[in-house]
């Protein structure tokens, strides 16, 4: 039996392999430990919104949540994100969920906090 529901983490994308990169290590415990989550990329890196829910699909996935891994909403979740979604709604027959970004949850704060504070013990003991 197939995956009911995906979770998809998006973040917007680079040509810079690096950023990328750091992206998939962010990314890494969810999608290690959350069965069926991936990575995607609004733009400019892959695997893309669209080839992930297309995969999705093509495994029997009917329902989707993208978690935006950006730290406020500007212009691309306020509208491009959302047209992206609903194309892919349209196209796939689905249905796409959309998480606030991840900036706008408190813990993130938090886990901020936890390394500016790890970064002056670190600076102290040198």
């Amino acid at each position: 039996m197939p995956d009911q529901h995906r979770i998809i983490l998006l973040a917007h994308g680079s040509s810079d392999e690096r950023w990328c990169r750091t992206f998939e290590k962010l990314a890494a415990p969810t999608v290690e430990s959350v069965p069926g989550a991936q990575i995607a990329y609004m733009e400019l890196a892959e695997p893309s919104l669209d080839a992930i829910v297309k995969e999705g699909v093509h495994d029997g996935v009917r329902s989707f949540t993208v978690v935006p891994l950006f730290l406020a909403a500007g212009r691309h979740l306020r509208k491009d994100v959302p047209a992206m979604i609903k194309a892919l709604e349209q196209n796939f027959d689905v249905t796409i969920g959309l998480a606030p970004p991840i900036g706008e949850n408190p813990q993130l704060g938090d886990a901020i906090r936890d390394v500016v504070q790890q970064e002056l013990a670190n600076q102290k003991a040198s």
